[in-house]
Formats: C-alpha cells, structure tokens, sequence
C-alpha cells in the first residue's frame, strides 16, 4: 500500500515541550525539500522559535543574526531530545562528526548548497551529520530517520530493540544544517540511495491558534505552525 498525504503513516511526534516549529513540512509542498532524493519527499525540519514573529531559532536579533549569526549551542533547539516514535530496531547509529561552533546564515546556506550541487554517495555521511535509522517492528516496510544530532548525544546502538518514547539522541547542528534541528522522515529501505519516502503524521500534538492551542490527531504540521507535544500540554 502506498502511504502518501491521503493514506499516511501514523506516528508519536518524536519532540517534546513547546516551540516547535515545522519549517520545512510536506503540509506546504510535496517533495517537502524539493527533491525525492535519500527518501526525503515528505521529510520535516523542526526547530524551536521564540515568541517573535517570524522563524526566530536564536536570541540574537534580526540584524545581527543575518550579518554575524550565534553561537550554535545557544539555538533554541540544540541539546533536545529526540525520541523513539514507534517500537523499532536500530539499523543504524552514527556518532562522532564535529559540530560548527557557530552559526552565520550565509555560510550555512552555502555549505548546504554546495553538498547538494555536488553529491556523491560519499558525500552521504557529511549530509546526514550524526543520525540515527530504525526499523518499525509493526511494520517492517516502514523506517524512520533522524538527521543532524549533536555529536556524542546518540543514546542507541545497531541491532537494539527500543520502544516508543525510548530517547535516540539529541538534537543538534552536523551534516546539512543551517540552524540545529531535527530532519524526520520515513522511508521504505534503510538505504538512502534508493529508499522512497513515506508519508507521515502525528498521532497528537497541540496548535497554537488564535491565541490558544488546540488538539490536532492523526495531523500534518503546516508550515510555521507553532506546535507543543502532548507531554508539554499535559506535564
């Protein structure tokens, strides 16, 4: 069966507390990233913002943010954790890549840029930063990957079993980053280069509309809605 917007696969959102913000989302556009290459067609980028209107991921002011950036580690979302949004098997944990200690917008958009323009499968590694893979043990067609965490922060190994909510890591700045953040995305293969994406939605989270939140199930974030997981709601 082929899972897309219509038909998607339903998972825990794997944040937790408020601020969240689905910048890139493929509520927006489909491929959400612009391509179907490494499985991402319908891949989320999550960060966290501040209360100022507009994608604020760092303390720093709009001026200076754009002209002279900040320090990676004082991102909103750097150092979050990520959790397990289903019972899987760890079919890949990779560890160990250096962090950019500071974040200037121009640098980091070329960077990115630049890895995209010149791909090659050798490249994959510098792409991905640190990041994690899993299998669902439900459903074994189905397999989630988890991008860019901070180094020394993944929490599991190949082969381990983990359960939901079980904690993978946290959220950092290697690989393909512009700002720290979460790249999320299911997939049908572990293997990158030929892996098809899959459509997926949360089973609850919370919407900050007109002032207030609202519940949303089984939803797909819309592009800079600002969400909160079920935890912080409740917690």
């Amino acid at each position: 069966m082929e899972h897309t917007l219509e038909n998607p696969v339903v998972v825990e959102f794997p944040l937790r507390g408020d601020g969240w913000m689905a910048v890139t989302t493929p509520a927006h556009r489909v491929p959400s990233h612009g391509t179907d290459m490494l499985g991402q067609r319908y891949a989320y980028d999550l960060l966290i913002v501040d209360s100022r209107n507009g994608v604020h991921h760092h303390p720093a002011g709009t001026l200076r943010g754009e002209l002279f950036g900040g320090r990676t580690k004082e991102s909103y979302a750097w150092g979050a954790p990520i959790h397990a949004p289903f019972d899987a098997e760890v079919v890949k944990a990779s560890d160990g890549m250096t962090e950019r200690e500071w974040i200037h917008p121009a640098r980091e958009l070329a960077h990115a840029v630049t890895n995209a323009v010149t791909f090659t499968p050798e490249k994959l590694p510098s792409i991905m930063g640190n990041h994690v893979l899993l299998r669902s043990l439900d459903s074994p067609d189905v397999y989630a990957g988890f991008a860019h965490l901070a180094p020394g922060t993944v929490a599991v190994t190949e082969g381990q079993r983990v359960s939901t909510g079980e904690l993978l890591g946290k959220v950092g700045h290697t690989g393909n980053s512009t700002a720290p953040h979460l790249h999320f995305q299911l997939m049908d293969s572990p293997d990158l280069l030929t892996a098809t994406g899959i459509a997926c939605a949360f089973r609850a989270y919370d919407v900050r509309r007109d002032g207030a939140w609202v519940r949303v199930t089984n939803g797909v974030p819309g592009r800079r809605e600002r969400i909160r997981s079920v935890e912080a709601a409740t917690g």
